[in-house]
């Protein structure tokens, strides 16, 4: 058995998730990547702690966040939208200071695998993700099929391997 194989069988099998749509455009009815991002941590059998609209704007992203990272409960945070190269899009300023350590696996292959999908457009997202205090923060694009590849490809697939290991 591989090293990853047995890390995997150590770690969790349920972890809870706080879900967080960075918008200042978006409400409870039409946050589709919201939906998204809940819709398949559930499916995926895990557990959603908390849900939340938060403007996309650099002092309230950055206390939701680490209120959220401070809960009990709270294993993986997943933050969508904001991750783009227009001037309104802060979500990477916002959070990345947060990271203690950050991880450039996750936001190269997202955009490898973007680059299947959407063709050369895959290079405007800074889509990215970091530890803090053993916790896995996630930064997502905020389209719901972004939301959808980086849940299905990477996050699920991996958070609890990431997350026991960052807390060893």
């Amino acid at each position: 058995m591989s090293a990853p194989e047995e890390h995997r069988k150590a770690a969790p099998d349920v972890l809870g998730y706080a879900l967080v749509t960075a918008s200042d455009s978006r409400d409870e009815a039409s946050d589709v990547s919201g939906r998204t991002m809940a819709e398949r941590v559930e499916a995926a059998g895990q557990r959603v702690v908390e849900r939340l609209l938060v403007p996309d704007e650099t002092a309230p992203l950055r206390s939701a966040v680490s209120a959220l990272l401070a809960q009990p409960g709270v294993d993986v945070v997943a933050v969508s939208g904001g991750t783009g190269v227009s001037s309104r899009d802060v979500t990477v300023e916002a959070l990345a200071p947060l990271f203690e350590r950050e991880l450039p696996g996750f936001g190269e292959l997202f955009r490898a695998l973007s680059h299947r999908r959407i063709g050369a457009a895959a290079m405007l997202s800074r889509a990215a993700a970091g530890i803090v205090a053993g916790r896995a923060l996630f930064l997502l694009p905020g389209s719901p099929a972004a939301v959808e590849l980086a849940f299905d490809e990477l996050i699920l697939p991996e958070a609890a391997h990431l997350v026991a290991q960052a807390r060893r």
